[in-house]
């Protein structure tokens, strides 16, 4: 995979294209599942490649996936709705990575021939419930779908020095785009610190732990750590090891965090990215008098800057990247 970053997008829970009829649906695919792998039943691993040409993408970028509404879903549910019957369900998911390949080493990220997603099932128990993820976790190897040929976004354009050192925050499947930044970083030798914090609510979402772990024990510059926040040491104040129920930004608030990671991101020498929820990010938007207003409670972003942090722009260069999933 190689490629150039184009303009930023958030993440879109689902998008209709034109209609195609179901018998068109030949014409409307254009990629083959290479594989998927389910750590539970509500997470998904999945392997996509293009029939034809190279998947253009740079770490850190995403592209889109889409089935038709004609499809079958996990949940067997029926689409009545003809908004969605016979036309192409589309969302847009950050690339993802393996980390290690089957020889353990480090993937080296432009070599690869398929693209991996990595998807949560989304579920509303709602009469319009979603289109999309359902579709996704019924597909099997061999299957076929649509995948976009050209990959998108500038999440980790901005040039970053080997000595300068990392913070990758995200939250559920938000550490997709990390997967494949921090692989091509530590493959080329980056000598400033990476680490890696992921909120999930419960320790089995973390699907990539395993390879992570193998990375601290291979690079002294690096650390993982996971941030649970259902789990019954979250919850029960009767348990032996008892934390309580704490967010990432409530972490770097405290300092507790800078603890967990072993060292205090500085803005003099840190670039951080942040992936994921909405409520993690805390990103602003502009009043009318073009000023920043943050939502409450405040989100790792209005924390960053209120540190010395400088949220990045086009045309203004910053150390505080983000991209929305939803």
């Amino acid at each position: 995979m190689r490629g150039q970053s184009q303009k930023v997008g958030s993440m879109k829970e689902q998008t209709l294209s034109d209609p195609v009829r179901p018998d068109q649906s030949a014409l409307a695919y254009n990629a083959t599942v290479v594989s998927c792998r389910q750590p539970h039943s509500d997470l998904l691993l999945l392997r996509v490649r293009l029939d034809e040409g190279e998947f253009v993408c740079d770490p850190g970028q995403y592209t889109t996936l889409a089935l038709g509404g004609w499809e079958p879903r996990i949940d067997r549910l029926r689409t009545t709705s003809p908004a969605w019957q016979n036309r192409l369900i589309r969302r847009a998911y950050s690339v993802s990575s393996p980390i290690l390949d089957e020889q353990g080493e480090l993937v080296e990220f432009s070599k690869l021939d398929f693209a991996e997603f990595y998807v949560a099932l989304v579920q509303k128990p709602t009469d319009d419930p979603p289109q999309l993820t359902p579709r996704l976790f019924a597909l099997r190897q061999g299957d076929r779908l649509h995948m976009g040929p050209v990959a998108h976004g500038n999440y980790a354009a901005v040039p970053v020095q080997p000595d300068q050192n990392l913070l990758f925050v995200g939250s559920g499947t938000g550490e997709a785009p990390h997967n494949a930044i921090v692989t091509e970083r530590l493959r080329t030798g980056h000598r400033g610190r990476i680490a890696v914090v992921t909120s999930v609510r419960l320790r089995r979402d973390l699907a990539y732990m395993e390879q992570h772990r193998q990375l601290e024990d291979r690079f002294d510059n690096y650390r993982y750590v996971p941030v649970t926040t259902r789990e019954p040491e979250n919850l029960e104040p009767a348990h032996p090891g008892y934390v309580g129920r704490k967010h990432i930004q409530e972490l770097y608030a405290t300092g507790e965090l800078f603890e967990r990671i072993g060292w205090e991101p500085s803005p003099d020498d840190t670039h951080v990215y942040l992936c994921g929820n909405p409520a993690m990010i805390g990103a602003p938007h502009h009043d009318r008098t073009g000023h920043f207003v943050f939502p409450e409670p405040p989100g790792m972003v209005e924390l960053l800057l209120h540190h010395g942090f400088r949220l990045d722009h086009p045309r203004r260069p910053g150390n505080v990247h983000f991209e929305k999933y939803w």
